[in-house]
């Protein structure tokens, strides 16, 4: 009944302790994906250090898959699994992630993003039913889950047809965050921004594309160790069902407009990433994102275009990623939206960073652009 214990085995449960015996110097290692060598993901347990100051060393913090995100990182700690805080007192030196705590509870679960639980995923599919939205079935997947897809509107042949998957890096929870939020707001029947989308489109929205890896805790790959967006240019049942399937239900139905919604290790900003790269993007299709970022920026502070990927950061793997794959297969409007792991550079808040809220914020905020694009397709 006494002394410090460190556990993980829970829904998005993932550390490695190397030992705990001294809470001046509890030492841990990031664990990989479970089929895959992707590291950055941690979610886990402290107990029996209440009003105790502890020192948590990830000692193989350079090692990550984005090891350069770990600069102005700062941990997420949360005493009741709702409101989630920001450990000031993180560093990193190159090699390892150092984080003093001094906990005001008995248990204090620790994240490197406030986590997005299954069960929270299940109440937010089935709430929008009761809303009024369609609840489909994609297929399963890897591991034999549900792809759960929400569908808005009518299908009627007139609608143009608007997709939005989240999730394909389960780490990324900001994303399913995001999709709450709009998914709340498409269900305001007294909002009439989302009473007028509904009317001009069917929305088809997959806010959880790979709830195995999500459950598993890992930061980027299924568990056939596949990064699903890298999957989209000849996905197969065996290793990336996710996608095969989503993409089969997008082939029949027809997409106007795509967005891909993930989070970003590095970047302190909300951005996007379109598809000029992409052979043949014509004049028209850039005038099309630039009026959609422009919309996006007027309808939310959090979303700037100054800060983002090069256009050519993707080469020979560009037609495997969705955006760049919906948008050429497709002809439409695509992007890829990111929102910072860190907090945003543009409005920083020292308590919470970025978050769950406001990534919910950000994603009400993405029907006005939405409304703007289907009102101009042209």
């Amino acid at each position: 009944m006494s002394g410090i214990r460190i556990s993980s085995s829970f829904d998005a449960g993932a550390i490695e302790v190397i030992d705990c015996s001294d809470p001046a110097n509890i030492r841990l290692a990031i664990r990989r994906d479970s089929h895959a060598e992707f590291r950055q993901w941690f979610h886990f347990r402290l107990h029996g250090a209440r009003g105790q100051p502890v020192v948590l060393r990830f000692e193989n913090a350079g090692e990550c898959a984005y090891a350069d995100g770990w600069h102005g990182y700062r941990v997420v700690a949360s005493y009741n699994r709702r409101q989630w805080f920001r450990i000031a007192d993180t560093s990193y030196d190159g090699r390892v992630v150092t984080c003093a705590h001094t906990p005001q509870a008995d248990s204090v679960w620790y994240a490197y993003f406030e986590p997005y639980s299954h069960e929270r995923h299940l109440d937010l599919i089935a709430g929008a039913q009761a809303g009024g939205a369609a609840l489909l079935d994609l297929g399963s997947s890897v591991e034999g889950r549900d792809l759960d897809l929400l569908r808005f509107g009518d299908p009627a042949p007139a609608k143009r047809r608007v997709w939005i998957v989240a999730r394909q890096h389960p780490g990324e929870t900001m994303a399913e965050w995001f999709c709450a939020g709009l998914i709340e707001r498409l269900l305001d029947a007294a909002d009439p921004v989302a009473r007028s989308v509904r009317a001009l489109a069917t929305l088809y929205i997959v806010p959880n594309i790979n709830p195995d890896g999500a459950l598993r805790g890992n930061l980027r790959s299924n568990a056939a160790g596949a990064n699903l967006n890298r999957e989209w240019a000849a996905p197969s049942l065996e290793r990336s069902p996710e996608v095969l399937h989503t993409l089969a239900a997008m082939r029949e139905t027809g997409c106007d407009l795509f967005l891909d919604i993930h989070g970003d290790e590095t970047l302190p900003y909300v951005f996007a990433d379109g598809c000029s790269m992409l052979p043949g993007f014509t004049a028209e299709q850039a005038e099309r994102e630039r009026r959609f970022l422009a919309a996006f920026a007027a309808a939310s502070p959090d979303f700037q275009t100054l800060h983002g990927y090069a256009p050519d950061r993707f080469t020979d793997e560009i037609l495997t990623l969705a955006s760049k794959q919906i948008g050429h297969a497709f002809g439409c409007l695509s992007l890829t939206l990111e929102m910072p792991f860190k907090d945003n550079a543009d409005l920083p808040d020292p308590l919470v960073g970025w978050n769950g809220a406001r990534s919910k914020r950000l994603g009400a905020a993405i029907l006005l652009p939405i409304l703007d694009a289907l009102r101009n397709p042209e």
